[in-house]
């Protein structure tokens, strides 16, 4: 994108944003909206076509012919079915029209979206209604309207609709607390996301000729290059050229739609990048992310690149996640998770701090089940991202507090001040006293959590989802107790004491990747679900339906549906991976190393014929001649046991998981050994020196 515009004017251009609805409404039209997003009441109909009109004439004079419901289906991407806004009017001539009926709701076809029973097939009518509280902007031609998704019957079809019920529950609860310790103005608790996005770039020429890369998104093959990662330079390193020009597109593209990009450096992979945007609400948040992935990609294209975004495009260096930064903030501007620097600060601080442990403590089984998929496997517990275990970095200062209170002890601060534990002389606690930890699944940041087990190519909408569900339940739980007490400050006091005892457990601040916090973890009874075969059984324990149907954030039935849907994207995930391994073996690698092999032998034998000696062509040959057919023979074992696969969707995911995977890995061993042994002219796609160092 090239623009002549400064950031102050570029930055929402592409937006119908708040400023451009009071623009262009009625100060009534622009009140009612208002109210609407405040206060949850419905618009009229009247207010309805008004936003509908200034929101046409507003993208008709940027190009746009065609608008769109923008949804979030539960398959992980974006939806959109454009329509335009030409209207016949006799004559063989036409108008640009748009509705308040048609911003407000529309009838997508439903019945190819996953939906895990929640209807049949053919029932094939959904609606998509618009969510007033995330703006409209523009896309390539058509105006994108951010809507929820959901069934006849009004079912969630989505993620957007768990996510807006999950804030709305946090936020209620909160204000209960936030009563408690006297504080009457904040009338709304937001929950505020900020994503990391990490990410890879390579030559576009290059992954056209990767038949795994185009079909499954990760290399299915490949040996260790000469130079990965080992020297550390990559990582905050110059940005080169090529990488410069097109993360300078990226960022105006962004800016231009309203995404708030801040950062971008080069990650510790070769060819890995990274994007954080600002801090902002979790809706908006989650809209902005799936906005983010998909422009990343077409950016990619005008500058002749591909991102990866994978969680493990390439075996052997750093793969790819997204660190999800989450807190709470009341409407008046409080951060929750602020230490402060007043007692009653901190014993505000120091409740929302207990409930947010005891909810990862709660539901640590659950909350791996929001970033188990297939390609995160490849990356959990890799010496390289967190393990698959659940636990809470606090950092020292923090940690001694909370050390304090459980042990009734005096705590002295850095300031060398010994303050007696209490809840009207809690001490104070600076903000990010201590380093980050980058082993630990969630760490507290200073004044939030990064949750960091999440993978680089999912929605952020379900981690979310779940955080706010977990946070409210534990609040309403500590506002349930509270609430009546005649003895507030002295009932806080033992509640936080206790919570903090109870669930001690889950904090930890070592090193994550040490393989002996594992034995720990297990003898802490911490759960340990180390694939996603084994995480998703846990999305149904019926202690994780119950939460979230108790706090209307889902059905049961709606939580049984997206269990059902992550289970049989495992297996379809899998199986294109097999397949695509199978199909490269068969057509692409045997004849590529048979033929090698074959000149090998030509050229020794005329050698031999000469008198010359052919040690390497007659070992090299050999070698090959063993390894291609013990990979004929993993080919057959895949095919066959690819072709067994259960016809019951459990059985399957456990099938894939300890069949097909193994069959798998060693198909890949004789691959990456044969590519060891091959000629790169014989050897048919790109390697790992290749596609890690060209752009």
């Amino acid at each position: 994108m090239s623009t002549s515009l400064q950031l102050p004017e570029l930055f929402g251009s592409r937006v119908f944003n708040e400023e451009t609805m009071k623009d262009r409404l009625s100060p009534a039209s622009y009140g009612a909206w208002k109210t609407c997003v405040t206060q949850g009441t419905a618009l009229d109909i009247s207010t309805a076509n008004e936003i509908a009109e200034a929101m046409k004439q507003w993208a008709v004079e940027r190009g746009a012919t065609h608008f769109t419901h923008w949804f979030q289906p539960m398959t992980g991407v974006t939806a959109e079915k454009h329509d335009g806004f030409l209207t016949p009017i006799g004559g063989g001539r036409v108008m640009m029209e748009f509705s308040g009926k048609e911003l407000v709701r529309g009838e997508p076809d439903a019945s190819s979206f996953p939906s895990g029973g929640l209807r049949a097939t053919f029932e094939a009518r959904g609606y998509t209604a618009w969510d007033p509280t995330s703006f409209a902007f523009l896309k390539e031609g058509s105006l994108c309207i951010p809507t929820i998704f959901c069934s006849y019957s009004g079912q969630a079809l989505d993620k957007k609709m768990p996510l807006l019920r999950s804030i709305e529950e946090v936020s209620r609860q909160a204000i209960r607390i936030l009563r408690l310790f006297g504080d009457t103005e904040s009338r709304k608790v937001i929950a505020q996301v900020g994503p990391e996005q990490e990410y890879f770039l390579i030559d576009k020429q290059l992954y056209s000729r990767r038949k795994d890369l185009r079909m499954t998104g990760r290399t299915l093959f490949g040996a260790k290059p000469p130079r990965g990662q080992e020297l550390d330079d990559h990582y905050y390193g110059a940005i080169k050229p090529r990488v410069a020009a097109y993360m300078k597109d990226l960022d105006e593209t962004l800016w231009a739609l309203g995404v708030p990009s801040k950062t971008k450096h080069n990650e510790v992979a070769p060819s890995q990048h990274e994007m954080a945007p600002i801090y902002t609400d979790a809706n908006t948040a989650c809209d902005q992310n799936q906005l983010v992935m998909e422009v990343m990609k077409k950016v990619a294209d005008r500058h002749g690149l591909v991102c990866l975004l994978h969680e493990k495009p390439f075996s052997g260096v750093n793969g790819s996640g997204k660190h999800d930064n989450w807190s709470l903030s009341t409407d008046t501007g409080r951060n929750l998770f602020h230490p402060g620097s007043t007692p009653s600060q901190n014993a505000r601080f120091l409740l929302f701090l207990a409930a947010f442990i005891k909810g990862v403590d709660d539901y640590q089984d659950f909350l791996r089940t929001t970033v188990a998929t297939a390609g995160n496997d490849h990356r959990l517990g890799a010496q390289e991202a967190p393990p698959a275990v659940l636990s809470i970095f606090l950092g020292d200062e923090l940690n001694a507090v909370v050390e304090s209170i459980i042990q009734g002890t005096e705590y002295t601060d850095t300031s060398k001040k010994t303050l007696k534990i209490g809840v009207d002389v809690l001490p104070a606690i600076r903000q990010d006293t201590t380093d980050r930890n980058r082993t630990s699944p969630m760490a507290f940041t200073g004044n939030k959590f990064e949750f960091r087990m999440l993978g680089s190519s999912q929605s952020i909408s379900g981690p979310n989802i779940a955080l706010n569900t977990i946070m409210a339940e534990e609040l309403k739980q500590f506002a349930d107790e509270l609430e009546p007490s005649a003895d507030f400050q002295g009932d806080l006091q033992k509640l936080i004491r206790r919570v903090f005892t109870e669930h001690q457990r889950i904090i930890f601040n070592g090193n994550g990747y040490d393989g002996n916090w594992i034995a720990e973890a297990e003898l802490r009874g911490l759960s340990n679900l180390k694939s996603t075969a084994d995480a998703l059984p846990a999305y149904i324990q019926q202690k994780n339906i119950d939460l979230f149907v108790k706090h209307g954030i889902y059905t049961e039935a709606e939580v049984r549906a997206r269990y059902e849907i992550h289970v049989e994207n495992y297996r379809t995930v899998l199986s294109i991976e097999a397949s695509t391994m199978i199909d490269m073996i068969r057509h692409e690698i045997l004849p590529a190393v048979s033929k090698y092999a074959a000149d090998l032998c030509a050229r020794a034998e005329r050698k031999k014929s000469l008198g010359i000696p052919c040690a390497y062509e007659t070992n090299t040959a050999l070698g090959i001649a063993e390894i291609t057919d013990n990979l004929m023979e993993d080919c057959r074992v895949l095919a066959s046991d690819l072709e067994d696969m259960p016809a019951g969707p459990e059985e399957a995911m456990r099938y894939c998981h300890d069949t097909l995977i193994p069959d798998m890995n060693d198909a890949r061993t004789a691959v990456d050994s044969l590519e060891v042994l091959t000629a790169s002219e014989y050897w048919p796609m790109p390697v790992y020196s290749e596609l890690l160092f060209s752009v």
